[in-house]
């Protein structure tokens, strides 16, 4: 199961196990729905209220659900089969959109609903998330994380961008209600996959009745007990509020005052090529401090930005996305990674909920602040200024010396 002396994994290598396919392919399916759900979403709020500030409502209401609900649903993962935990969520999601799909066709929907079902979304996310990236250590050997872990990467991005490439001809042809209907019957696939998905004996669950509070407690000794982890959870919480704030709620916007929805999709479809390669990039090479490197190169967020600023340039955008993608995988992956070869397999789950938690706690008030700051002082000044606290948690986390010092751990 390792490679030969001297010889380093092929990056298809993962692939020869059949429970890194299922979990692939669940995961690229969920990352598909994802991906029609980014275009279609934003732009039936707009055609039900027409209201920039409603519109960070419903987005931030799905980010406030997720929020409040992932330590449990780490501690889910962490206590429960982690494909069970995965077919729950993937149901409760095909639900949700599904019902969002039918009031948006049917001329139902209102702001009140949409925000119900935004809440019901973002609790199905926050019970697959922790379950989702803790499953991978056990479905190939450890020799094999990087490469695995860069495959699933390029899977959900092929997704996403598949997702954002059929939304865009959804939206524009038919409207966006029937892309979210498509999202749902996506994510019901994805439950289908993950109910096929067989893995080894692994470390018992805890005996006797469960202890939430408890459990959580230890989860968050492992976290705590390594700066390297919550400063870059830190940065995140700045870097995830300004990014959703822009693609999520003011890039819409602007994309409707100027170059058109269109043109918006596409531009998020080479965030998504840019993912693709940068995934490729990084299952074939990473630094020795990758963690290092993947976080100063999160300071490319920025362009994209700015670049909304003034009189947008479609070309500008499409580019500076592209590029924004490639720099962004290179920090996930060593991210994944570094947690991954470092935490303990049966708190792995517990510590991505408070990974998420962190980076995602900012979220919903990003999105939902987003709104009604732009109307106070500007589209502009307000995505200046998310770009300057963007490049400020970047530095500051560049410069902790636990980030500085992590190595990646010498493959078998």
């Amino acid at each position: 199961m390792t490679a030969p002396t001297g010889q380093r994994p092929g990056v298809l290598a993962p692939l020869r196990h059949g429970p890194f396919r299922a979990l692939a392919a669940g995961r690229a399916l969920m990352y598909f729905g994802n991906g029609l759900a980014t275009v279609a979403l934003g732009f039936a709020v707009l055609d039900v209220t027409g209201s920039l500030v409603d519109l960070g409502l419903v987005v931030g209401a799905r980010s406030l659900a997720n929020v409040i609900l992932l330590l449990f649903g780490g501690v889910l993962a962490d206590r429960l089969p982690r494909a069970l935990v995965l077919q729950g969520g993937c149901v409760l999601a095909a639900l949700s959109q599904g019902l969002v799909a039918a009031t948006v066709l049917l001329g139902a929907a209102n702001l009140p609903i949409l925000i119900v079902l935004s809440l019901l979304n973002g609790a199905a996310a926050a019970a697959n998330l922790p379950a989702a990236a803790a499953l991978t250590p056990q479905t190939v050997p450890r020799a094999l994380l990087q490469q695995a872990n860069a495959l699933v990467r390029v899977g959900v991005n092929i997704g996403l961008l598949t997702g954002m490439s059929i939304g865009t001809v959804i939206v524009g042809g038919i409207g966006p209600g029937w892309a979210i209907a498509v999202d749902a019957a996506l994510f019901a696939l994805a439950g289908a996959c993950f109910a096929l998905l067989r893995l080894p004996a692994a470390a018992p669950a805890p005996d006797g009745p469960a202890h939430p509070l408890r459990e959580l407690a230890e989860g968050w000794t492992e976290f705590a007990s390594r700066p390297w982890v919550w400063i870059v959870v830190l940065q995140f919480m700045v870097v995830n509020a300004t990014w959703s704030g822009t693609t999520a709620v003011l890039g819409p916007a602007i994309a409707d005052d100027t170059f058109g929805r269109v043109a918006w999709g596409v531009v998020l479809m080479s965030y998504s090529a840019g993912l693709i390669l940068g995934g490729l990039l990084a299952a074939r090479w990473q630094p020795r401090r990758a963690l290092l490197v993947g976080v100063v190169l999160v300071v490319v967020d920025a362009v994209p930005m700015l670049g909304l600023t003034g009189t947008p340039s479609p070309a500008f955008l499409f580019g500076a996305m592209f590029l924004t993608g490639v720099a962004l995988e290179q920090f996930t992956v060593a991210w994944e990674v570094s947690l991954q070869e470092n935490i303990p397999p049966a708190k792995l789950a517990r510590v991505y909920s408070y990974d998420a938690l962190g980076s995602f706690i900012a979220l919903p008030v990003g999105e939902i602040a987003v709104g009604p700051l732009a109307e106070a002082v500007g589209t502009d000044t307000t995505l200046k200024g998310m770009a300057a606290l963007l490049l400020v948690s970047t530095a500051l986390a560049a410069a902790g010396r636990s980030v500085r010092g992590l190595t990646r751990a010498p493959s078998g």
